[in-house]
């Protein structure tokens, strides 16, 4: 049986009246390392804020790398972020809305719903907020109705404990009550039914995954495999529906439309590369730093920084240490730090953009090891050099970024246990597309990151595979699309 926990924004908030759960204020669960040992464990997030970078939306992102069972996910969490993301889903919703609100009196023209576990009052519109619930699984979800043409879904928005009104708390814990006594289930996908591929790039962007002949290589391994390839723009996003498949190439971010791509691609049932649990899990470091712990992946030693706390980073790693921003690709968003002076200068620059940063321990090599890995199996093996006078194999210290060399080996001569810790990462994260940064010093091999969209570019990653490799990957698509039953 599992244990279930309540995560609030205060002790505070938990008021003597309520019932006897077991509950935790939110920072304590994001710092203290006895949570990552805690195994069946489902988690009720009941954070006031959950916006992106905020302490709630890294209680469910690091209640999702411990493997707790948490509401909201952090998928939900996205999705909700923006209305551009979840108006897709709306169409059902607002028919109901519209049957509901119809005989309301002209001078009616707007009107709140709170959504407890998909119950609320008034009862007449239970089966709205089930159909709420089933589509966006939050604990609380405050769901604005307005009037236009027809009566419509105006916003949906998780909110915390405080939007209870004393006469609210009843239904609120009964209908917690109950959804604890319940398994637990994931929101319901829907399916298309065409089989063409779309393969989302960005022609302006300087460090794209693929450069153009790559792109070209993807399109004609898809034609020789029965595959019609398009390439399209973040201004095709109405146009996903009309694909089978989803191929992103272009740099992911949960704040930025590639993740929207793949979020609406997955909804309509595409088969998508980079599939959006993916993009949520690899974008940030700290998840991937407390999974790889938790998954007993070596990596170097890490510390989740929430501010003041250069003593504990101190303690831990010592200087130098590299300070790292959740998001940050391409080497931005990450530096190195020699004292406690550079700590707090770089730390409170950190800050502004993020609620908990990463602190690990400097680890100098002249090159890391990428993997890339398709499906649990190995795609390519290469070597990037750091770049000339720097730590880093992309320099952005002299605005231009310039890059080291590299060196691409048959899978087969890459060492045994930096594959064995590659395919290990790799699988922790899922069964898509992924490159993994590794370091190795004589025998030790150190995890760096698992990429969601690893870089295949046309006389880099392909120099031993040649053709093969973009076949093997548009294989991989047809796979999926196959076992769909398309």
């Amino acid at each position: 049986m599992s244990d279930h926990l309540i995560l609030v924004d205060g002790m505070d908030q938990w008021r003597k009246h309520f019932p006897d759960y077991p509950v935790a204020a939110v920072r304590d669960y994001l710092v203290d390392p006895a949570w990552s040992g805690r195994r069946n464990l489902r988690v009720i997030n009941l954070c006031r804020d959950t916006e992106y970078h905020s302490p709630g939306y890294y209680a469910s992102l690091l209640a999702e790398a411990r493997g707790h069972k948490v509401i909201p996910a952090v998928r939900t969490l996205q999705d909700l972020s923006r209305k551009a993301l979840y108006s897709s889903e709306l169409d059902d919703l607002d028919r109901r809305v519209a049957r509901l609100f119809r005989d309301q009196p002209a001078e009616v023209t707007r009107f709140e719903v709170l959504v407890s576990f998909g119950t609320c009052e008034p009862d007449e519109l239970r089966h709205l907020a089930r159909a709420v619930f089933e589509t966006f699984r939050a604990p609380l979800l405050k769901v604005e109705l307005k009037r236009g043409k027809v009566w419509h879904i105006a916003g949906i928005r998780c909110v915390g404990l405080k939007a209870l009104r004393k006469a609210q708390e009843g239904l609120f814990f009964d209908a917690m009550a109950g959804y604890l006594r319940r398994p637990w289930r994931s929101a319901r996908g829907r399916r298309s039914l065409r089989y063409d591929l779309a393969i989302l790039h960005d022609p302006e962007e300087a460090l794209a995954p693929s450069n153009r002949r790559a792109l070209a290589q993807f399109i004609r391994a898809a034609r020789a495999e029965g595959i019609d390839a398009e390439l399209i723009t973040a201004r095709d996003f109405g146009r996903i529906a009309e694909f089978d498949a989803l191929f992103i190439r272009e740099t992911t971010n949960v704040n930025h439309h590639s993740y929207r791509f793949a979020r609406r691609a997955a909804g309509e049932g595409l088969v998508v590369i980079d599939d959006p649990d993916s993009i949520l899990r690899c974008t940030n470091k700290i998840y991937l730093a407390e999974l790889l712990n938790r998954q007993g992946i070596r990596s170097p030693a890490s510390v989740i920084l929430s501010r003041d706390e250069v003593e504990r980073a101190e303690q831990r790693l010592g200087y130098p240490m590299v300070l790292k921003l959740p998001d940050g690709a391409f080497s931005r968003g990450v530096f190195k730090v020699n004292d406690r002076a550079e700590f707090s200068t770089r730390a409170r620059q950190l800050f502004r953009d993020s609620e908990l940063i990463l602190a690990q321990a400097y680890t100098y090599t002249d090159f890391d090891w990428r993997i890339g890995v398709l499906n649990g199996e190995v795609l390519y093996a290469c070597r990037y050099f750091m770049s000339r006078g720097h730590w880093q194999i992309v320099d952005h210290s002299k605005g231009k970024p310039r890059q080291g060399g590299f060196e691409t080996l048959d899978p087969q001569d890459a060492p045994k246990g930096v594959i064995q810790a590659a395919l290990k990462a790799a699988n922790a994260i899922g069964n898509g597309l992924y490159g993994v940064d590794i370091k190795q010093r004589g025998h030790e091999v150190l995890v760096i990151e698992v990429n969601d969209n690893p870089n295949i570019d046309a006389g880099v990653e392909d120099k031993f595979s040649g053709p093969q490799l973009y076949r093997r990957v548009m294989r991989e698509f047809i796979r999926r699309l196959e076992a769909r039953g398309r």
